[in-house]
C-alpha cells in the first residue's frame, strides 16, 4: 500500500489544473521515456508516479470505451441557438 510519504502528497481527486499539466507532460515524455510517471509526476503538483500512472490507465480505459462505442452520445437540447 502507499506509504505514508505518498499519501500525504497525493490526493484521488484532480483539478482542473493538474489535468492540464498531466495532458501537457504527456505530449513531453512519451512511451519510450526513461522514467516516464516520475517525469510526470513531477509536472503534476501534488501527484505522485503511481497516481499518474494509474490516471492515464483509466483514461486510456475510457477511450476505448468511447471509441468501441459503449459511451452513448450526449443528448443535447437545442436551446434555440441556431
Amino acid at each position: 500500500m502507499a506509504s505514508s510519504s505518498m499519501s500525504s502528497r497525493g490526493s484521488s481527486s484532480w483539478t482542473t489544473k493538474q489535468n492540464k499539466a498531466f495532458e501537457r507532460a504527456l505530449a513531453v515524455y512519451d512511451k519510450d521515456t526513461p522514467d516516464r510517471w516520475y517525469n510526470v509526476a513531477k509536472a503534476v503538483e501534488g501527484k505522485t508516479a503511481e497516481e499518474v500512472e494509474r490516471h492515464y490507465e483509466l483514461l486510456v480505459k475510457d477511450v476505448k470505451h468511447i471509441e468501441n462505442g459503449h459511451v452513448p452520445y450526449p443528448n443535447y437540447k437545442n436551446s434555440g441557438g441556431r
